[in-house]
């Protein structure tokens, strides 16, 4: 098969095609034949040497996938209602950025009716993220104020409309007047340019001094302190990303009095179970969403990656930062 490798830590330039072995699955897993496979801040981060593989992941990034189901675990398959030539999205720990992937049968989606494979390959690793932290780890509830660091990338938009169809108010940040009315066209209630405004304080302002009840964060750094000032009373701020550094210094008597909780996590090395349990969160309340319209899976572009520079092409779209939405890769039959 043909895959996307790292052939040494860099710039875009070192993605390469190369050939390697099918690979098998094994006890609870399938094997998938790839006709798309997501993108994500992730995997550049692995490609410059700043995300180490999880111990027995595939060293090949790419951490979603969608295509048909090839070979698999008999037993796991009939449990989880699949069958062989069912079309399946997938999250995987790496792997992604190939013609065939294996994935835990827990992990595996059915592709939501409607939808295409490029479109099911942007869900899995936006759709987990967003669900494991901002309604598991900060417990976004209906009526509640969503701050969204970011609101243009593939974790923004899946917030916008996540938060939306379950009934909360979202506030978003974006870099460009441009990014701001993309995120309003999603749903977002209020789009901030954090290039014009100053967040915490069109936050306040926009909540009437209240303060946002949630912030999900992918920037860190000094955005923390500021998301301290802008949390209201029992205000939860859970970080997912370090695009601003890890250090951050804030007002600890803010927290105290507010009774703030400051969180993180990191999907990638979490158990299967772990993931398993996200999976059927989604497959009950968020596919029908997805399946009636509700929620829709944006695509800024597509890449062929089997092409000599298209997965390249792929990471420096996502590192210039001018993408609204996934951006995919696709592999011809």
């Amino acid at each position: 098969m043909h895959i996307v490798e790292i052939s040494t830590p860099g710039a875009p330039e070192v993605l390469r095609v190369a050939q390697r072995p099918v690979p098998q699955a094994g006890e609870g897993e399938l094997l998938i034949r790839v006709s798309a496979s997501g993108v994500n801040r992730p995997d550049v981060l692995q490609r410059t040497g700043n995300y180490p593989v999880p111990a027995g992941a595939s060293d090949v990034p790419g951490l979603e996938v969608a295509g048909v189901i090839e070979s698999g675990d008999a037993v796991a398959l009939a449990a989880a209602g699949l069958k062989l030539g069912d079309r399946v999205c997938a999250l995987v720990a790496g792997g992604g950025y190939a013609q065939y992937c294996v994935a835990p049968v827990a992990q595996c989606l059915p592709v939501p009716k409607g939808l295409s494979d490029v479109e099911a390959a942007s869900l899995p690793e936006t759709f987990f993220t967003v669900w494991s932290n901002v309604f598991d780890r900060a417990h976004l509830q209906a009526g509640e104020t969503l701050l969204v660091q970011g609101g243009s990338s593939g974790i923004g938009v899946t917030a916008i409309q996540m938060a939306k169809a379950m009934g909360a108010t979202v506030i978003v940040t974006a870099g460009s007047d441009d990014k701001c009315a993309a995120c309003l066209a999603l749903g977002a209630d209020h789009a901030i340019n954090y290039k014009t405004h100053d967040f915490a304080a069109e936050a306040m302002r926009l909540t009437n001094g209240k303060g946002v009840d949630v912030v999900l964060d992918m920037v860190a750094g000094d955005y923390v302190a500021r998301e301290v000032d802008c949390l209201a009373e029992d205000g939860r701020l859970v970080i997912i990303a370090l695009q601003g550094g890890t250090k951050s210094g804030f007002n600890g008597g803010l927290v105290l009095r507010r009774r703030l909780t400051i969180t993180g996590s990191t999907l990638r090395p979490r158990s299967v179970a772990f993931k398993a349990a996200i999976a059927r969160h989604l497959r009950e309340q968020v596919w029908p969403l997805i399946e009636t319209g509700r929620i829709k899976s944006v695509i800024h572009a597509t890449f062929e990656a089997a092409s000599a520079d298209g997965a390249a092409n792929a990471h420096r779209l996502m590192e210039s930062n001018q993408h609204i939405g996934k951006i995919v890769l696709t592999w011809s039959k």
